[in-house]
């Protein structure tokens, strides 16, 4: 298992390779990417802080529930923090297991309780030239929180 929050570009095919295991019929990766748009706004970049230390605590803590509970032979995850373009990866997670169905599901698991749980905040920078403080569990915009 590992969970890191990094500061350098994602590369998800290097990622996937974490999750081999010799008796591993399946593996399910997800991609989060930074898109254009985000509740009818313009979207030009993201920027994601961190705590660090209480990240990855919390990252693993997931990752160590999602193993047991979906009997998987590997599970890794990775979020971006810094400045990132639009189509940059901002979160990868990947798990391996013995059937393709327990794959789907603890993937599913993994990224909704890294969105719940973990202490990562992201910003908006909007082409109109505002950007605004994004709540990352429910997608609400404070919106036009601030001017560039």
């Amino acid at each position: 298992m590992s969970f890191r929050i990094s500061n350098e570009a994602l590369n998800p095919e290097q990622l996937k390779h974490r999750l081999g295991a010799a008796a591993a019929g399946a593996c399910v990766c997800f991609e989060g990417w930074v898109r254009d748009h985000n509740e009818g706004e313009a979207v030009r970049a993201l920027e994601y802080e961190a705590h660090a230390g209480l990240a990855v605590k919390e990252g693993l803590k997931i990752l160590a529930e999602a193993k047991s509970k979906f009997k998987l032979h590997a599970a890794a995850a990775e979020h971006r923090v810094g400045y990132l373009e639009i189509g940059d990866c901002a979160v990868w997670v990947g798990v391996s297991s013995s059937h393709r169905g327990e794959a789907f599901e603890a993937c599913r698991y993994v990224i909704d309780e890294l969105k719940q749980r973990l202490p990562i905040w992201k910003k908006e920078h909007y082409r109109g030239g505002q950007s605004g403080w994004i709540n990352c569990v429910t997608g609400q915009a404070e919106k036009h929180a601030e001017t560039d």
